[in-house]
């Protein structure tokens, strides 16, 4: 696939039509958007498998085993909007603005439109994207203070995972066992192990400006303190 080419163009413009569609109608009360946008996120992974099993040869273990930071997302994603749980909210809002809009910017894809990976891979990239702008648009959703902290901790458990499964497995979950084939960021953040620290900070970084506009309602930065009261006899 031509990055920026005439499908990817086209294909990010469509994902973007859709975003705006489910978000009009959620915002105007709408339900049909969460029950859809949570059955594709939950679908993803088998979508995924039955577009590998078009392929005519041996698939690595980096498509056969759901350790992509993306496929988790489309994890919290779909049950996140259904249970608007916080901590799956808040990871759904952050990776997929941070992490998995990166997967649709510059795609890691061999295959072009119509291909069954092409669709694949765009379905994934776009529903989770879609769900992350659909939570704070269209259900007034917001994160819980000390979001900064725990958003932070959360990188650093999916990192440390990511880096023990590649190392044990021969994989290159999270790409952090070398950069990607086709041209992307990490291109500008040097070899590795350097691009890892980079990748780490230029990650808190966004993932902070993205929770910048929450800091007039709630504390970013610190959770809220729990009084207990005590009775005087």
């Amino acid at each position: 696939m031509d990055l920026f080419g005439l499908s990817h163009g086209l294909t990010v413009l469509s994902i973007a039509l859709i975003a705006a569609i489910c978000i009009i109608a959620g915002r105007r009360g709408a339900t049909w958007p969460q029950v859809l946008l949570a059955f594709i996120c939950l679908s993803v992974f088998p979508i995924n498998q039955l577009a590998l099993a078009t392929l005519d040869f041996e698939i690595p273990l980096n498509n056969l085993l759901p350790f992509h930071l993306c496929d988790f997302a489309a994890l919290t994603a779909g049950f996140g909007i259904l249970t608007r749980k916080p901590l799956l909210c808040e990871l759904t809002y952050c990776w997929g603005l941070v992490g998995t809009i990166q997967g649709l910017i510059t795609p890691n894809l061999g295959w072009d439109f119509p291909h069954p990976m092409f669709w694949s891979f765009f379905i994934q990239h776009g529903v989770v994207v879609i769900v992350a702008l659909y939570l704070p648009l269209a259900m007034k959703w917001k994160p819980l203070p000390g979001v900064v902290p725990r958003i932070l901790f959360w990188n650093q458990v999916y990192f440390l995972f990511a880096i023990i499964v590649n190392w044990s497995l021969g994989t290159n979950f999270g790409f952090l066992a070398a950069k990607p084939e086709v041209a992307s960021p990490l291109d500008y953040l040097g070899d590795w192990p350097i691009y890892l620290i980079w990748l780490q900070i230029l990650a808190a970084l966004f993932m902070t400006c993205l929770l910048l506009p929450f800091r007039k309602t709630i504390n970013i930065w610190r959770p809220r303190r729990i009084e207990l009261s005590h009775s005087h006899e």
